[in-house]
């Protein structure tokens, strides 16, 4: 006769399932991603890669990059799979749930370091602004077109003419690698930046359970929902995206800030601004934690001034050692070129487009219009959260600004998700639509960057076959765990908890409207 455990997690673990079986399932995903990606991620055409014997006949026959294709995706969707079963088991996320998140997502994540770049090809960017610095060429006005052997080292020709849209930090980090590296081995270059990217998830994985448990929410599922995801691993990892570095500092930063170390919040801050400008929306927010609780509008201003002096002192020394001034300003500023079709600006202007059109009226400026009001809009709300809003809900406020500039944008790509995700994260997503929402947008960019950016010669001439068959076996996979899967398709189908939060909603209206009628 079993005697029963006094602990409270072993408990719930046995009535829903070993944490195991979905850690090592996720691993299996992992190392079926990195294995589909050696027949369609991408290489240099430099790299010495392509001559392995055994690798040929995966990236250049029908057969070998049909298979690549498939157990790509279906690695993809065991990750996702693992991901809603870890969470589902943890569940209510009891004392020792952080530490086996934590565990899981670093095994995921080994795999991970091996894989071609998958999902995106920003990587080979890099390499190629790491060369323009090396060359004594001005990112911010020069594109990789204008050095030699560009375009065998990987890089999209989206990249040719564009100036770059990091900081430069980044830029300091791209030509060290460079440096080490040399022009003539991208794949080392890859590696290098995809380490980067990994100290950036080391830390988010360090400090999103810190605000977690500073805000009173619950560190090792805000950890499950941030970092232990597929999308968050590959476009983090696998694509090495430098975002991660971007994202781990700024909640760095937002820590110390929160923690009374005003100073090193700004500082941290200011360092992920230097990798990708659009943290400084954080930093008035930064100067009002650092005036703290019960600060009157003197105390405040003067700390906005002193986060905004700090910050640009920093900004403008780093200017004048790397000789490009504010160059990075002009590109933070501009708006971009085109839109997707998933960002509120481009559904807004592609609606008017279709109406225009039909009724025979010029259209060239609608999306040009969209995105300045989108821009106008965003500093609006920025402006309106810095100045409206109880102390206690500084965190809140901070994240909504940060949603806007983001929502509010004609480019929204699919990891730009995983720049918001820790901060909603932490303030806390409650497990009703919230977190659904959360499910089913990972879900579609999973879907949608393992059928977008696959790796074909063109020779074969099946790339829109793959990407079909891609599609279809994504959009099955996903069907299957998130509505017919007994051990998954409850986190979607429970606990909706819409009625309620409509009734709230009409009760408080109505409760307003009584005290405010005479």
């Amino acid at each position: 006769m079993s005697v029963p455990s006094t602990r409270q997690e072993p408990v719930a673990a046995t009535r829903t399932g070993s944490a195991w079986i979905p850690v090592l399932v996720g691993l299996v995903g992992s190392l079926a991603v990195t294995a589909g990606s050696l027949s369609v991620g991408w290489l240099a055409s430099t790299s010495p890669v392509n001559r392995w014997g055994w690798l040929i006949p995966w990236r250049t026959t029908e057969s070998g990059v049909t298979t690549g294709t498939v157990v790509l995706v279906l690695g993809c969707w065991l990750m996702f799979w693992a991901w809603l079963r870890l969470g589902k088991v943890l569940r209510p996320f009891r004392e020792g749930a952080l530490r086996t998140v934590t565990l899981a997502t670093a095994l995921w994540t080994l795999p991970l370091l091996a894989c071609l770049p998958i999902f995106s090809r920003d990587i080979f960017a890099y390499i190629g602004q790491g060369r323009l610095m090396l060359a004594g060429r001005d990112p911010y006005e020069d594109g990789i077109s204008t050095l030699s052997n560009w375009f065998q080292l990987g890089t999209d020709t989206t990249w040719a003419e564009t100036e770059t849209p990091y900081g430069p930090v980044f830029l300091w980090i791209e030509q060290l690698v460079m440096s080490v590296t040399g022009p003539d081995d991208p794949d080392l270059a890859i590696l290098l930046f995809r380490l980067a990217a990994v100290a950036g998830v080391v830390l988010t994985m360090a400090y999103v359970p810190r605000l977690a448990r500073l805000l009173g929410t619950n560190g090792a599922r805000a950890q499950w929902i941030t970092v232990a995801n597929p999308l968050f691993l590959i476009s983090f990892v696998a694509s090495g995206h430098n975002d991660a570095l971007m994202v781990g500092l700024a909640l760095a930063g937002v820590w110390f800030a929160a923690t009374g170390r005003g100073l090193a919040g700004v500082l941290l801050v200011t360092a992920s601004l230097g990798i990708k400008p659009i943290t400084m929306v954080l930093l008035p927010f930064i100067g009002l934690l650092w005036a703290g609780r019960g600060a009157g509008w003197g105390r405040r201003f003067a700390y906005w001034s002193l986060t905004a002096g700090i910050a640009g002192a920093v900004m403008v020394a780093v200017g004048w050692l790397s000789g490009f001034g504010f160059g990075w300003l002009g590109v933070m500023l501009s708006t971009g070129t085109g839109s997707v079709p998933w960002s509120p600006i481009g559904i807004l202007g592609e609606g008017a487009r279709v109406v225009l059109g039909s009724l025979g009226l010029a259209d060239g400026w609608v999306l040009d219009a969209f995105k300045a009001g989108g821009r106008l809009l965003s500093v609006l709300v920025v402006v309106w959260l810095m100045f409206r809003g109880r102390h206690e809900h500084l965190m809140q406020r901070m994240t909504w600004a940060f949603t806007a500039l983001v929502v509010l944008s004609p480019i929204i790509q699919p990891w730009y998700l995983l720049w918001l995700l820790p901060f909603f994260a932490v303030i806390g997503i409650r497990g009703d639509w919230q977190l659904k929402w959360v499910v089913f947008t990972v879900a579609f960019f999973v879907a949608f960057g393992a059928a977008d950016q696959l790796f074909v010669w063109q020779f074969l001439g099946i790339e829109e076959q793959l990407k079909r068959l891609a599609t279809a076996l994504s959009w099955a996979c996903m069907a299957w765990i998130l509505l017919l899967d007994p051990w998954t398709s409850s986190v979607m189908k429970e606990e909706w908890h819409v009625r309620p939060a409509l009734r709230r909603l009409v009760t408080r209206r109505r409760g307003t409207a009584g005290t405010t009628a005479p």
